[in-house]
């Protein structure tokens, strides 16, 4: 177990009350989950910034009971994606209860919970998805709007001692390349830390983009962008001719037209 560290966002008192009783009351649950996004990025690096929710991580299976608990508790739920995401409300503040990516590429399993470090967030002591795992769920957001390229080179900067990169690497072995531009990324912003990333993990993956370049152009014309952003990459798939590797949403009235409405 990891020492004991403190993570803040800047919130208004109305919304840390609200993250407060939240997670007393998912602590009371007994419900396994983790705390990611701003307060977990907060904990592990020291930056304190805005943000306007708190991310619950928990395993798919997880996700309805957190949900309920919640709602027999009085507090308005949502599920806005199946696929990833819902929320748990009140009046206009809300957190996330996310058990997976947005491109459901990489869903909370039960390695998420191999490691434990705790943080005591909003006065609660809630366990924080791991190092490993937090760079992990970051390298795929790569919107116009949002971008955390800066927080998986934070991650790395402050905590790469704390970093499983082998599990990492398993990870996101279908996705390497993804990978070896943050690590790139990460020895352009910082070229004094070097060594802070394995000299093997840059090897073996240089290694692979070398080998990649022997083998012949694959036949069918994919924009895998869309695993970054679904919006941004649009035009892509629906007027350039690129195979889709994410499939589009459907629309409300989609929905009722089939039955589904």
């Amino acid at each position: 177990m990891s020492e004991l560290r403190e993570g803040s966002a800047t919130v208004t008192a109305e919304a840390e009350a609200f993250y407060t009783e939240s997670l007393k009351l998912l602590i009371q649950s007994g419900i396994p989950f983790l705390l990611g996004g701003t307060y977990a990025v907060s904990a592990y690096t020291g930056i304190t910034r805005p943000t306007k929710d708190i991310d619950i991580f928990c395993r798919g299976g997880d996700f309805p009971r957190i949900l309920s608990h919640f709602q027999d508790h009085g507090f308005e739920t949502e599920i806005e994606d199946e696929r990833w995401i819902g929320k748990v409300r009140h009046g206009e503040l809300f957190f996330d209860v996310i058990f997976n990516s947005a491109v459901a590429i990489n869903p909370v399993t039960d390695r998420w919970f191999k490691e434990e470090h705790r943080a005591v967030i909003c006065g609660a002591d809630v366990r924080l998805v791991a190092p490993t795992e937090m760079i992990f769920s970051k390298s795929f957001v790569q919107m116009r709007h949002k971008y955390d390229g800066p927080d998986v080179a934070h991650m790395i900067l402050k905590q790469h001692e704390s970093i499983d990169w082998k599990r990492l690497l398993a990870h996101m072995e279908q996705y390497w390349e993804v990978l070896l531009i943050h690590l790139l990324n990460f020895r352009f912003i910082y070229p004094t830390e070097r060594d802070r990333v394995p000299d093997w993990l840059v090897a073996e993956l240089l290694e692979r983009m070398q080998e990649r370049a022997k083998l012949p152009v694959a036949q069918t014309r994919i924009c895998r962008g869309r695993l970054f952003s679904r919006e941004d990459y649009l035009i892509d798939v629906t007027q350039w001719g690129f195979a889709d590797v994410v499939g589009e949403e459907g629309t409300k009235e989609g929905l009722k037209e089939n039955g589904n409405g």
